[in-house]
């Protein structure tokens, strides 16, 4: 419950004028002792000013990427359209020595609306495999990321 500050003013003097200890006046309004004590300081050091509210903080988050330095992705992803995200994050940390993460990389660019889909190979899925293995271990894994299988649940 968030009070306003005529009624933190009036908490005050309630407290003040109390005849009961101001353990058990709190405990009866319900209000936590270091809120009323917050409120009691600043009441004290600002006067009844000192119970509004103070402006949202207009800082910068300690992660996030200056405009400076999104516009140096987006000038170098303009300047070398054909490499890939990855690539980007790597010529930005050898030309630039600025470390900006691949998946960082990315967002700024799709934000930008900068960001291609990658060319699919489209393969008809066999029975089979067309060369068989003669020995164990003999057939290595195969990445299948860039390639779509037709009747391979896509």
């Amino acid at each position: 419950m968030r009070l306003n500050p005529s009624e933190k003013l009036e908490i005050i003097h309630l407290v003040e004028g109390s005849d009961l200890s101001v353990n058990r006046t709190l405990r009866q309004l319900g209000i936590n002792k270091s809120t009323f004590y917050n409120w009691y300081h600043l009441y004290e050091q600002k006067g009844p000013e000192g119970l509004y509210p103070l402006p949202a903080s207009t800082r910068q988050q300690w992660n996030s990427i200056p405009q400076q330095q999104k516009n140096l992705v987006v000038e170098l992803a303009l300047e070398y359209p054909e490499l890939s995200p990855r690539e980007l994050a790597c010529r930005l940390c050898d030309a630039q020595q600025l470390f900006i993460s691949e998946s960082s990389v990315y967002r700024i660019l799709k934000a930008k609306g900068l960001v291609t889909t990658p060319n699919h190979i489209l393969m008809a899925a066999g029975n089979e495999f067309d060369q068989k293995t003669m020995f164990v271990h003999q057939m290595w894994q195969t990445d299948f990321t860039y390639f779509k299988i037709l009747g391979w649940g896509w």
